[in-house]
């Protein structure tokens, strides 16, 4: 929470773009890695039961061809001897060879490993324990099927998994069979599945690409946005800052002529009155009223200025009473009607606060003294039961557009102005204004803004 609130509201949203962009984009990926992991599990699945399928038709189709090959010898003198050698004889590639067992386990004939000829494998076990043999001659007796096992493999002379179909031949107590090793599949299925992983990675990296770029393009763009409203911010600082030296210049302009118009001329009229009664002592004594009274009119001359620089009731009695004053000031201008209203108990305020929310008014009043036309113009000063302040001016002038006068650099000045002070005090200025409906100013602080204020 402290990182996000120290971010800037341009960081905020590009964080705000950003991390929508980046959460669909994984939520994407997650769901494209888990679809082609489900469909390369399906098709390993299907090009398993695929290939068994085929295998299995295969191998029956080759025992169903020795079989029709040794039956026409059955019965006849010498028939086992010639059916086992054209069996011995018959073999499809390297690993592919039949082979015929006596069915108590006895080894009649095997092609491709000849040394195990008149050997009974009857025990015979895998290194899980089944019984390899036994197996085989109960599938047989059984009318024959298909029996998966292990077995050398006679072109590496490893052991390797084998899919085998037998049959039996009852009339010489026979098993007769053969078998496909299953290691090519295995090979196959693991260039199925690195393709399928080097498929999931390259969507992943297209994802990944696709995450960069979309950065990239919001960066971008909030790039290009800063530039553009810092420059915009600059033509408004600089605007502000050449209104500010011409404010100077004018109040400068203006002390000056109240000065030498005013006070400077009415000490003048004063000193020489007091040199005529000393010079005339007949008549020093009126002389010397007059003095008194011209003392007193460049008295009240001296506090206006000095009141138009910083009131001084706004330091001997606080905030309403000094915004009553000037309300009152811009009253007896005439033409508009202008009150103030205090409302709630009112509390001691920070110097800022006073400072800012008089200059805020005294902004206001003269806004709307100048260009609202308004026939009434109302502030209210709320203090809230929750320790808050809510300052409001609202006039039922012509209104204007305030998004119109905050575009452009020259103008808007005293709301950039007024905003700026209410955010000195992290307040809140809202206005609420449209063209032919007058104007609605409010400014409020919560009781931590005061407290931070006062701090």
């Amino acid at each position: 929470m402290k990182a996000w609130a120290a971010l800037s509201l341009r960081g905020r949203l590009f964080l705000l773009a950003l991390l929508p962009l980046l959460a669909s984009l994984a939520l994407i990926a997650l769901a494209v890695r888990q679809q082609e992991s489900e469909l390369a599990a399906r098709e390993h699945a299907l090009v398993r039961a695929s290939y068994m399928d085929a295998r299995r038709t295969e191998l029956k189709h080759y025992v169903d061809l020795a079989v029709s090959t040794v039956k026409p010898l059955l019965g006849q003198p010498g028939g086992r001897e010639r059916a086992l050698a054209i069996l011995s004889s018959l073999d499809y590639g390297r690993d592919g060879y039949f082979f015929v067992y006596a069915l108590d386990g006895r080894v009649l004939m095997h092609s491709r490993q000849p040394d195990l000829i008149g050997q009974n494998l009857w025990e015979l076990r895998d290194p899980q324990g089944r019984p390899t043999i036994q197996q085989l001659i109960g599938q047989a007796r059984a009318g024959g099927g298909y029996v998966e096992y292990l077995w050398r493999k006679p072109s590496s002379s490893l052991l390797a998994p084998k899919l085998g179909y037998v049959v039996a031949v009852p009339e010489w107590d026979w098993m007769l069979g053969t078998g496909l090793y299953l290691d090519g599949i295995e090979a196959t299925m693991g260039e199925l599945e690195r393709g399928a992983r080097q498929n999931i990675t390259a969507t992943m990296l297209w994802v990944g690409a696709v995450a960069v770029f979309g950065v990239a393009l919001i960066s971008a763009g909030a790039l290009a946005l800063n530039l553009s409203e810092h420059r915009s911010a600059e033509a408004k600082l600089r605007a502000l800052a050449r209104e500010v030296v011409q404010s100077q210049e004018d109040e400068r302009a203006r002390l000056a002529r109240e000065l030498h118009d005013g006070v400077s001329q009415a000490l003048v009229a004063t000193k020489l009155l007091i040199e005529s009664a000393q010079h005339e002592p007949a008549s020093a004594v009126r002389l010397q009223e007059l003095a008194l009274k011209r003392l007193n009119s460049t008295l009240a001359e001296v506090r206006h200025l000095s009141h138009a620089l910083r009131p001084a009731l706004l330091d001997t009695l606080g905030l309403p009473a000094a915004l009553q004053h000037l309300a009152g000031e811009f009253d007896a201008a005439g033409g508009t009607d202008f009150e103030t209203v205090v409302e709630g108990d009112e509390v001691e305020l920070p110097e800022a606060v006073k400072t800012a929310l008089f200059r805020i008014t005294q902004e206001a009043l003269s806004n709307a003294a100048r260009h609202a036309h308004a026939s009434a113009v109302g502030v209210v000063l709320r203090f809230e039961r929750q320790g808050g302040l809510t300052l409001e001016v609202a006039d039922d002038g012509q209104g204007f557009d305030a998004d119109a006068a905050q575009a452009v650099a020259d103008r808007g000045l005293g709301l950039r102005s007024m905003r700026e002070r209410a955010d000195a005090l992290g307040a809140k200025l809202s206005l609420t204004t449209a063209p032919g409906q007058g104007s609605r100013l409010a400014v409020k602080l919560s009781a931590a803004d005061l407290a931070r204020a006062a701090a």
